[in-house]
């Protein structure tokens, strides 16, 4: 291990009125380079219009006892940077202190202190935490303290009311949450496997605190998880004074939109109404989502890192900048009158899934618009790419928290609506079409043109990924492409279409070589048709006795054609593999395989219909799969009348033009 962590001590205190302090103690054993590596720097995020971070203690011990202190001077203070080229969020920012000197075997302490004062969405706080469990942390001592008067039964004085689900007559109480001293009742949430070491009360009256503490030591090595398990599991702890999820969708969206929204649109000088006219023009709604998706540059902060402050309309149009969640509120504001658009915060999981409510839950915002022509398109432009309608695959079919758009309730008769559930269905058919063009020379050596042409979630995935990366990268990431495809080569040229043609599919063509792709003094030669692998997923493993047995998740319905030519040098004998047919209702598939003079074609066509195959029908699935799986298996014989020794070098033939893609 190259460092391991001695002494983890986390001491968090909230105060009534929203205010806390946490302070943070590390003590750090360095064993090898690796470990001063991982410790030479150390980085603090925060933003200073509420948050405040000291270093009180920056000290490293050497083994023969000696001791340095890190200076003052040693410490930076800088915009975080992601917004160095956006002025307007350089309160988002990262304290960094460079620890000279650390050798292995050297011990490194420090304390952190964070205070938070006049949060946005005082007087509620909200903290959760993981304990270690992979083995890194000997010891970690962690212990909280909140007002009692927020997490235990108590009455409200006779001026003033909690909030309530819904008022007498079935709408929403949309009056603000009351202030301190009467903050709504919270919740403590902990798991059985970390009960508190102690548990005491402190303080009288009003000043009451709750204060939770642990004591842990290193879990046993069979014990441990690995470090890429914590993100999928609920926190250890989980503790927020926010009741119910309306009050929450009420708190946030109070800073996101405080000004309300002005029917008609938002005013825009003459070349931005230019811009947004021309687009409206040929797709009404569409265009100003192509407005703020593209004209507008997403800074990539993570959701509520501004405390979800937004900034005025006028001041992002101006800038040309914004955050996820300042873009969705210039859409809103540019919107027309007569259109209806609500944001939607997303969590990691599914909404129903959490039992404490907390802003920390949210990782992404959407707009959601409502139109005549359909009941509602989920957008997304923080992606700038995204087409219209088209979001992120692990966000369709989730719940998230509604902040509606001002001026409408929420209420449903006598029931408030709080959340709604991406659609799961995408806004055109997903295909995903490959066609290979390949020349294999008598030196072995293969060359290839692929053309990818995608529709659904890869052509998202590929369009995101070729905007951000540089055009230097551009071979890196079809590299990967063709590998994960089993296309073993050196990809030598790149050409992707442009990422913000998002009314058409997304295209990208690379050039790939392989050499010694063949030994021609074997016979005969075998090769596999040179087609992307069919991602078909396993069927599930035998459920525990008493358990039902889950469905098999094919995903969303998606079309796979795959076309390859393979040129030939004159004189080679070919013997090519059987086709394929197997039709299900929930995939069909379909191979064929020819040869014509020193010319091989092959194609296969797989068509997944049904987004999942019953549990009761798992024996039929794996008769599908089988099929699936020899069929890939069969290679082409390839037979050369006169081997050729290892050495030999013959010229290849010149390859035929590469063909032109359509546009």
């Amino acid at each position: 291990m190259p460092a391991q962590i001695e002494l983890l001590e986390t001491k968090i205190r909230f105060e009534t009125n929203g205010d806390s302090r946490k302070e943070v103690h590390t003590r750090v054993k360095i064993n090898s380079e690796l470990g001063v590596r991982q410790f030479a720097r150390l980085n603090f995020d925060y933003n200073r219009s509420f948050e405040s971070i000291d270093l009180p203690l920056v000290r490293i011990t050497h083994p023969s006892g000696g001791t340095v202190d890190i200076l003052p001077g040693a410490i930076t203070d800088n915009p975080n940077p992601v917004v160095t080229n956006a002025p307007a969020y350089q309160d988002v920012r990262v304290k960094s202190v460079r620890i000279l000197g650390l050798a292995p075997g050297d011990l490194l302490e420090y304390r952190v202190i964070t205070t938070v004062t006049h949060h946005p969405l005082a007087p509620d706080f909200w903290l959760d935490h993981s304990f270690d469990r992979t083995g890194v942390v000997t010891r970690e001592v962690f212990e909280f303290d909140v007002p009692a008067w927020n997490f235990e039964p108590h009455l409200a004085s006779p001026d003033q009311t909690l909030p309530k689900e819904n008022s007498p007559d079935g709408a929403p109480d949309l009056k603000p949450l009351p202030p301190a001293p009467y903050p709504p009742q919270g919740r403590i949430q902990i798991s059985p496997q970390f009960p508190e070491a102690s548990k005491k009360r402190v303080g009288e009256g009003s000043s009451t605190h709750l204060v939770y503490a642990w004591d842990l030591r290193a879990a046993p090595s069979s014990e441990r998880l690995d470090p890429e398990a914590k993100d999928n599991r609920p926190p250890d702890i989980a503790v927020t004074s926010v009741n119910n999820w309306f009050s929450l969708a009420q708190r946030i969206k109070g800073q996101l939109y405080p000004w309300g929204r002005t029917p008609g649109g938002q005013r825009r000088d003459a070349k931005t109404e230019e811009f947004i006219q021309g687009l409206t023009r040929k797709w009404p709604l569409e265009g100003e989502y192509r407005f703020v998706s593209e004209k507008i540059k997403t800074v990539d902060l993570p959701l509520g890192a501004t405390g979800f402050r937004s900034r005025r309309p006028e001041e992002i149009l101006s800038s040309g900048y914004a955050t996820p969640e300042d873009k969705a509120v210039l859409f809103l504001s540019l919107l027309r009158a007569e259109s209806r658009c609500d944001l939607i915060l997303f969590a990691s999981n599914d909404l129903r899934s959490y039992d404490v409510i907390s802003p920390s839950l949210f990782k992404q915002i959407l707009l959601v618009v409502s139109t005549g022509s359909r009941e509602s398109w989920f957008l997304d432009p923080a992606l700038e790419v995204a087409p219209y309608g088209l979001v992120s695959a692990s966000l369709r079919g989730k719940t998230g928290l509604i902040l509606d758009q001002p001026g409408f309730g929420l209420a449903i008769g006598a029931q408030v609506t709080v959340s709604k559930t991406a659609p799961t269905e995408l806004p055109f058919p997903s295909s995903q079409h490959v066609a290979v063009d390949a020349t294999l020379g008598l030196d072995g050596i293969l060359h290839a043109r692929v053309k990818y042409t995608m529709r659904g979630d890869n052509e998202l995935l590929l369009r995101v990924a070729f905007h951000q990366a540089p055009k230097e990268k551009w071979k890196d990431l079809a590299q990967l492409l063709s590998i994960s495809d089993g296309f073993r080569g050196k990809v030598t040229s790149v050409t992707p279409s442009d990422p913000y043609s998002t009314r058409e599919p997304f295209t990208l063509d690379y050039e790939i070589t392989m050499p010694k792709f063949v030994d021609w003094s074997r016979k005969p030669v075998h090769i596999p048709a040179l087609l992307p692998q069919i991602g078909l997923p396993d069927p599930p493993a035998k459920p525990s006795p008493g358990a039902a047995a889950p469905p098999i998740e094919l995903g969303t319905p998606l079309e796979v054609e795959s076309r390859m030519t393979l040129h030939l040098s004159s004189g080679i004998t070919i013997q090519t593999p059987t086709g394929t047919s197997v039709q299900r209702d929930y995939a069909t598939f379909t191979s064929q395989y020819s040869a014509k003079g020193p010319t091989i074609t092959a194609s296969r066509h797989i068509n997944f219909l049904l987004r999942q195959v019953p549990a009761g029908r798992v024996v039929d699935y794996n008769a599908f799969l089988r099929a699936v799986q020899n069929d890939e298996a069969q290679d082409f014989t390839l037979d050369h009348p006169v081997p050729l020794a290892p050495d030999t070098k013959p010229t290849a033939p010149a390859a035929p033009p590469p063909s032109t893609p359509k546009p």
